[in-house]
Order: C-alpha cells, then structure tokens, then sequence
C-alpha cells in the first residue's frame, strides 16, 4: 500500500494533494473542451452542456440535438434533458441539487431531483429585451448581467423574487464575480465589475468605483468564506485582496503570455488557474505548483477544495487537514504519529510498541481524537482502517475516555465510503458530509434512485425511512409498464406495514401521468381524508371527495370540497350532487342562510321545498324599507304556496295574504297621520291608533282584519289607560258585559294609578269571593268598602285583621261592624 504522502507536494509552508477518485470518466469521443460544465456542490452531479459557441465534430443527427447531460462524478449518466428553448447563458447548482438553466431571454428553469421535472420563472427587468449574458451562481441564488450591464439578482431560488441592482457604467466588463449575502456586512449580495481599469461594487443601492490600479482584469474569483478575492491582469499577475479592497494579501507571475481559461480557488488558502490541460495552483506569498494532464481540465470548486475533471479522470484538489499533516507528514513526531507508529510495531510483536506509548503516555487523549479526526479525512479505506486502528488501540489504554466521537466518525467514514463508490458517484468529503448533512445525503441517493442504499443509510442513522418508500413508489406508477391493477397490487404489497407512508403522493404521480384510475385506486389506501379530497377533486373525482369528506366528520373539509365543487360545476349539477346528502345539504343552507340568499332560494326550489322557500321571501320582505317592495316580495311568497294542499303551507298563504292588507294600510296611515306605523305588528298598530286618539281607524282596522273580541278589548283597554282617557274608561263600566273580565280593567287601571275609577269595576267583579273584592277595595284605599264586602258575608276575623289596615278615620266604622256581629251572639 503506498504512502499516504506520496501524492501530498508542498507549496510553501503547506501541503496539497490531489485525490484520484474515478478513473475513465467520460468517452474521448465526448470533446468535453467543447462543453460548458457546472459541478453541484459537497461532490454533486455535473452538468454539461455543449458550447454553442465552439465547433464541434458531427457525428449524426442524434447527437446534434442539443440537450442537458447530467452525470455523476464517476460518469454515470444520471439524466438527459433535451433542450430547444433557445441559447443557455447560465448553468449552475443550488446547494440543494436544483439545476439552474438561464436562458438568453431571461427565462429561468430549476429542474429538481435530478429528473426533467422543472419550475419556470422570468427575470424580467428588461431581460427580454436587452438579454441576459451571463450567469454567476452561489448556492442559493444566482445573478445575471445583461447586455446592457443591468445587473438582476435572485437570492433565494426557491421563492424567486429577481431584483435589480444599482446600475453600474456601460462600458466594457471584462470579467466578474459575486459576493454571496452570507459574506457581505449589508447581508445583501455584492457583485464585483471589472470595468476599464478599475473594479465596481454593485449592490442594491449603489455602483461603487474601488478605484483600483493595474487593470484591466481579465478574471475575478471570490474565495468560499468572501474574504478574499483573486484579480488577473493582462499582463498575467495574479493579484489576492482582501473582498474589502484595502489589503493585499499576496501576487504571482504566471509568465503566460495566454490568459487562462478560468480562474477558481481551492478552499481558502490557494487559487487555481487552468490553461486547457495545464494546471497551476497559487499558495499564500506567492508559492507555486504546476500540474499537467492528459487532455481539457475543468474545475469544479467546493467548500474545502476543487474537482478535477477530464475525460479519463476526476480527482479532488485540497490543501492537507492539519490533522492529516500531523499524523503523515514526514518526520513528524506528534503524539498521533507516534501513536500510529506504535500500531504499527505491535502489528510487528516489536517492543517499541510499548516504548512509543510511554513516550506519549499524557498526550495521549489528543492523540487518539487526531487520529480520528484523520481518519475522516482520508479517502484511502486501508489507511482509514490503520486509522481507526490506532484510536482504538489508544483509547484502550486510557482509563477515562468517551468513545462518542469515535462511534460518530465510524459511522460517518462507514457512509462516505458507501457513497463514494463508483456506482453511486458521490465523492464527498467529511467537511463536506457535515455541512450538507445525513437527510440531505441520502435525499441525493433518492434522486439517484439509489433506494436500496439509502434506506440502508436510513435504517444505520435511525431515520424514517418514509420518503424513500414513497419516491419509489411515485417512480414506479410513472415509468412501469404493467396495467394498472398490477402496479396498484405491488406498491399497496410493498408498502404494507410501512409507517407514514403517504398514498396520496404516490397517488398524483400516477394522476400526473394520466393514470387517474390507477390513482383513484391508491387515494383508497390513504388514511387521512385531508390528503385525499384535494386530489380527488383536481381529478374530477367530485362524489367521491365529497364522501370521503362526509366520511371523514370534519365539516371545515366538507365546506372546501362543497366550494370547489359550487365554483367549477353549473348549479343543477351542483344540486344534484347533495341529493341523498344531507349532511351535505344542511352544511349549504347553513351557510347559504348568512351568505348567499339567492344559492338558498335555488336550494329550496330544486328540492321542491316550498314552504321554506316562501318563508325566506317573507324574511327578504321584512328586510325591505319601500312598502311596494315588500308587498312584491310577499305576493311571490303566496304565489309560491299557491298550487299546496297542505294545510300549513294554507295557513302561511293566508298569513302572508293579511301581511300584504297590513303593509298598504299601514302606508295609507303613514301618509295621513305624522306617526310612523310602518313595521308594526297588527296589534301593535291598533294600538298606537288608539294612543294618538284615532279609536274610529282603529276599530276599522279590527273589523277588516277581523280581530277576535278578546284580543280588541285587552287592545283598546290599554291603549286607553296609555292615554289616559278616564272618561272612556269609566263609559266602558257601564256596559253589562266585558269578553275579558271587569278585573283586568280594575288591574290596568289601578297599575295606571288612578283608585278612584279602579273601584268602578270591583262591584262587577262577581265572579270574586268577597275576601278577594275585599283585597281590591283595600288596595284601592277603601277600607270601609272592603269591611262592607266581609260583614256581607259576615267574616268576623277577616274585619278584625282589617282593623289593623284601616286609617283612623276607619277604625270606628270597622269596629262597628265587628260589635254588631257580637251583640247578636
């Protein structure tokens, strides 16, 4: 095995090395000089995309078609895309794997999970017109500069709202850069312009000249933190700032009389510059080292270094980790190198094994976790293992040492290098692991449909495993080629017992394939009512999603498929879909009664439901402030209820019929009277024609609405005491009779307060006991009076307890009618 330094060279103070991770790449015939190429990044999928500006060899009418090739790092074709939507001006990742097709008309495509499928929106700003040039991407945003220099930026792909920066000068851009928002102190994006001789910083509210020397540049390349920017001139020096412009870091002569073909840094601490198969890494001062190869290279930057790519091989470009130089480089004799060394003499039964750990005995805690930490750095599974090796033999020896960070990275080295298989193509590294994270690793082995690995990784990491089942599930009901049935019978098989499985997912995939039978099947398997309906009805399904919302109980669903259904189906078909329902059927006129009148007088007309219909036109008539109106509106109402034979709907056209009488005489007495009576019930309207004197009209209105006796005498008597018209009254006691009873007038009257005419109608109040006239003369202060009605009936104790309620002036006249009852004992 050889030396895990062999391919490390030192460029200053620091090591580098490059990584073979796949070999035989792409085929020769791929001309991959002539291609545009954009890496995802944390060692995602490579787009390709040939470069209409360069010729190319013509090798049929196949492969003159233009189209998206997306491949892995190891140079499996992952997806095809065909394009004929017009030149591409920009190609490039998000972080989480969208690929990002700008065309030169300003149209933006970000196609998800690596397949065809895409979402679409427009720069706008002018794109149209004055066209996009060109595209700089960072991992959540992206901007455009067009003809023009208008500069438009998207900083967030998944909630595109482009907006455009302050306008820079319109002479000649020679190369540019971005600054992405998470390394700006505005937290806005930052574009850098190479203008004339100078450089522009452009955001949202200004262009600013930084009015630098030695321009113009011909290219301009930001490091992954935003601290730093790497300029090249014209005349081939490499010039490293600080992003804020006011420190120079360090430069280099490349002594090129050709300007290279792109510029990109290796992390943070190095920058690369490729001349087609030439390559040429800058350290910090100025240190340099030169590679070559076989054919074209493009570079791919990442986080923590660069990707390599030609046709025969991808390799990845870094600076060494400190812990990996601790433990490797030559000489060292770090406590972890010892460590490894000793490993490697107890594999030797050498006693310098022993040795080697005394020397490090009280290092020996930092020796294992750099050990560790190393072996998550490297590539090599032999040296991984040599390793792990060491940290164990190690912690072995300690007697207090926590064994979480070396259970974390053995299962961290387990998943890369399960991922970094060639089959797979995920060459990412352990920075890269933990930045891009589990969830979203084994969602790039989704997309892949690599399903069998990542639900592995699922089950080795704990995590459910729902989503997997789930996307294979969808792949299946779009691309088999069995019927139906088939393929409803193996999803519903393999998925049984699984947990949170959604059916209704799986479900519009196959309806977005025009299997809607299919899809109608699965939607059976789907537990939850609120992931079926939404589907159903996109479907058409309307019966069955109203069910299925019936079935369900929650009446806020059943409101949302009755308003989908109200908007898209006519009125008849929309009634005819309650019929038999009458959950349904209740639910609309509950809201149709606050809402919408009109949808309620439908309802009740299509059920035949005349009664209610007519009742809702007597509820719109009282709602009516013109007289006419209101009489219009109940004549409809009898008119409704006029064909019935039932008794009820009778009385209610009866009712209405008089409500109509009411409402004209009402409006005659308003026209000759100044008191309003329109509104007023019948007896509320007999009864203020008598409290403003109009006892003639009122009588009228009795007779003509034929009023009972009973209610026109309560009436009249007290619309009478209202006004006060004691004459009336006591003109009423001389009648013999009262259809109400003498002792209502005697209680009116006396509530009104007048006693005197109260006591009128206690002597026509024979129907009493004379204890109870009694009652009445007393509470019309006549307490001789109610002494007579008792010695009538010659109550002795009745008098004598009247006694006590007599005034003074009373006392001898009650005494006297109590000494005369006991004189004749």
């Amino acid at each position: 095995m050889s030396n895990p330094t062999a391919h490390w060279e030192k460029v200053g103070d620091r090591f580098y090395r490059k990584v073979k991770l796949y070999d035989a790449i792409f085929d020769q015939e791929l001309e991959l000089e002539n291609h545009i190429i954009a890496g995802a990044p944390y060692g995602g999928a490579v787009a390709l995309y040939r470069d209409e500006a360069k010729l190319h060899s013509y090798r049929g009418t196949q492969t003159a078609k233009s189209s998206i090739d997306v491949y892995s790092c190891s140079g499996k074709l992952i997806r095809r895309i065909n394009w004929d939507k017009g030149p591409i001006r920009g190609l490039g990742w998000s972080e989480d794997e969208r690929l990002l097709v700008v065309t030169e008309d300003g149209t933006v495509r970000s196609y998800y999970h690596l397949q065809g499928d895409f979402t679409q929106f427009s720069l706008g700003h002018g794109a149209e017109e004055h066209k996009v040039k060109a595209c700089r991407f960072w991992p959540t945003g992206f901007v455009a500069i067009l003809s023009n220099n208008h500069l438009v930026a998207v900083t967030y792909h998944g909630d595109p709202r482009p907006k455009l920066l302050a306008v820079p000068p319109e002479d000649e851009v020679h190369s540019w850069a971005v600054i992405p928002p998470a390394h700006t102190l505005s937290r806005s994006v930052e574009v850098l312009l190479a203008i004339g001789q100078t450089i522009y910083v452009v955001d949202p509210s200004e262009a600013e000249d930084r009015v630098l020397p030695n321009g113009p540049f011909t290219h301009i390349s930001v490091s992954p933190n935003g601290l730093y920017v790497t300029l090249y001139t014209e005349d081939g020096m490499v010039w490293v700032i600080t992003s804020d412009f006011q420190q120079k870091i360090g430069e280099y002569e490349s002594k090129a009389k050709t300007p290279p073909k792109d510029l990109q840094w290796c992390g943070n601490d190095a920058v690369l510059l490729v001349w087609e198969d030439e390559v040429h890494l800058i350290g910090p001062n100025g240190a340099s080292l030169r590679y070559y190869f076989d054919g074209w290279v493009h570079l791919l930057p990442d986080v923590d270094g660069v990707r390599l790519i030609t046709n025969e091989v991808c390799e990845f470009l870094q600076k060494v980790p400190d812990c990996t130089d601790d433990v490797f480089r030559l000489g060292s004799t770090s406590p972890a190198s010892v460590l490894l060394d000793a490993v490697d003499q107890l594999e030797k039964q050498s006693p310098k094994a022993d040795e080697n750990i005394r020397l490090i005995r009280s290092n020996l805690p930092d020796a294992v976790g750099t050990c560790v930490q190393a072996a998550g750095e490297e590539f090599d599974v032999h040296w991984q293992k040599q390793l792990f090796k060491a940290a164990s033999f190690g912690k072995s020896i300690l007697d207090l040492y926590s064994s979480d960070d070396f259970v974390d990275m053995c299962e961290a080295i387990r998943i890369l290098n399960a991922v970094r298989d060639y089959k797979i193509g995920l060459p990412i590294s352990y920075d890269q692991y933990r930045r891009l994270g589990s969830e979203r690793l084994i969602q790039r082995l989704i997309n892949r449909h690599e399903y069998l690995l990542a639900i592995r990784l699922s089950e080795f990491l704990r995590l459910p495993a729902n989503k997997i089942h789930v996307h294979w599930a969808s792949q299946k009901v779009r691309n088999s080629a069995a019927d139906e049935e088939t393929i409803c019978d193996t999803v519903v098989r393999k998925l049984d017992g699984k947990p949170g499985i959604s059916f209704e997912v799986i479900a519009r995939a196959a309806y977005d394939e025009g299997r809607s039978h299919l899809a109608t099947q699965l939607l059976n398997h789907e537990t939850r009512a609120g992931k079926q309906v939404p589907l159903l009805l996109a479907m058409e399904e309307d019966e069955i999603a109203l069910d299925k919302a019936l079935e369900s109980g929650d009446t806020d669903l059943v409101f949302f498929v009755l308003l989908q259904v109200k908007k898209k189906l006519p009125l008849a078909s929309f009634f005819r879909l309650l019929t038999n329902r009458p959950v349904a059927t209740a639910l609309v006129e509950s809201s149709a009664k606050d809402q919408d009148k009109e949808l309620l007088k439908d309802l009740y007309y299509q059920d035949d439901r005349r009664l209610d219909g007519a009742n809702l036109l007597f509820s719109e008539a009282l709602n009516q402030t013109a007289p006419q109106t209101k009489v219009d509106k109940l004549k409809l109402a009898v008119k409704l209820l006029g064909d019935s034979k039932d008794p009820t709907s009778l009385l209610y056209s009866r009712a209405y019929g008089e409500a109509q009488a009411l409402i004209r005489v009402q409006a005659s007495l308003d026209h000759d009277f100044d008191t309003h009576y329109s509104g007023l019930s019948l007896n509320e309207t007999i009864l203020r024609l008598i409290k403003t004197g109009y006892g003639k009209r009122a009588a009228k209105i009795q007779s003509d609405f034929k009023i009972p006796e009973k209610t026109w005498w309560w009436l009249r008597l007290r619309g009478l005491v209202a006004k006060r018209d004691w004459g009336e009254i006591e003109e009423v006691s001389k009648q013999r009779r009262s259809p109400i009873g003498w002792e209502s007038f005697f209680n009116e009257v006396l509530g009104a307060g007048n006693q005197k005419l109260a006591g009128l109608f206690v002597p026509k109040c024979t129907g009493l006991s004379a204890q109870e006239r009694s009652e009445m003369w007393v509470k019309c202060g006549m307490v001789v009076k109610a002494g007579e009605e008792l010695a009538r009936v010659k109550d002795v104790s009745g008098l004598e307890d009247l006694r006590g309620k007599a005034k003074a002036s009373e006392v001898a006249e009650i005494e006297r009618m109590i000494g005369g009852f006991r004189s004749k004992r």
